[in-house]
């Protein structure tokens, strides 16, 4: 009986000093920024400046659509970092007048994709009216729709009612780039 309850107590003690560990160990920014790295941080500074957005805005879209894996293709055919479709980038390229862009290079270079993608997201916040939660609803769902949702009152374009969006993709994918944002804020203020 000693044997068992001895053996008992040393599980027990085990078990409590690896939750402490554990616990601490969870609570540093290194295992933040271990779980919520950010890739290509040049590069996203850069075209987040180039277009007036916040750097963590970006790298939350970049998280949500394609954990900053290069070489993403979607079900649906949007390609790249940000995952963008293609007729997208195409009029990206030509409403912004960068070089033609092969979908090649959007899907594998990650700097042609931040750049196109950060200037489609910042067009959409200037449609919006500056509103990033708009903005990023329509990154998902495209203009048209978060248009006719608004325009509609089916949503107001407010974070704190995004469960109103008519999308269930688009309800997630805003809460998920917000939730990401603001780790990202968390754990890289100076980003």
């Amino acid at each position: 009986m000693k044997r068992k309850r001895a053996k008992w107590r040393r599980r027990f003690f085990l078990l409590a000093v690896v939750t402490i560990v554990g616990f601490l160990f969870l609570k540093s920014d290194m295992v933040g920024k271990w779980l919520y790295p950010i890739h290509y941080q040049n590069d996203i500074r850069a075209s987040a400046s180039n277009y007036g957005l916040e750097p963590h805005l970006v790298a939350a879209v970049i998280r949500a659509e394609s954990n900053f894996q290069t070489g993403r293709e979607s079900h649906k055919g949007a390609l790249g970092l940000m995952q963008l479709m293609p007729t997208t980038a195409d009029w990206v390229v030509e409403k912004a007048g960068f070089e033609s862009v092969d979908e090649e290079m959007l899907k594998h270079r990650a700097d042609v994709s931040i750049e196109m993608g950060s200037w489609y997201l910042s067009s959409l916040k200037e449609q919006f009216d500056q509103n990033v939660y708009a903005a990023v609803a329509a990154y998902n769902a495209g203009p048209g729709n978060v248009r006719k949702w608004l325009d509609e009152g089916r949503w107001d374009g407010k974070l704190e009612t995004s469960d109103d969006i008519p999308f269930g993709e688009t309800r997630r994918y805003v809460q998920k780039v917000n939730y990401y944002y603001n780790k990202y804020k968390e754990l890289y203020p100076g980003f």
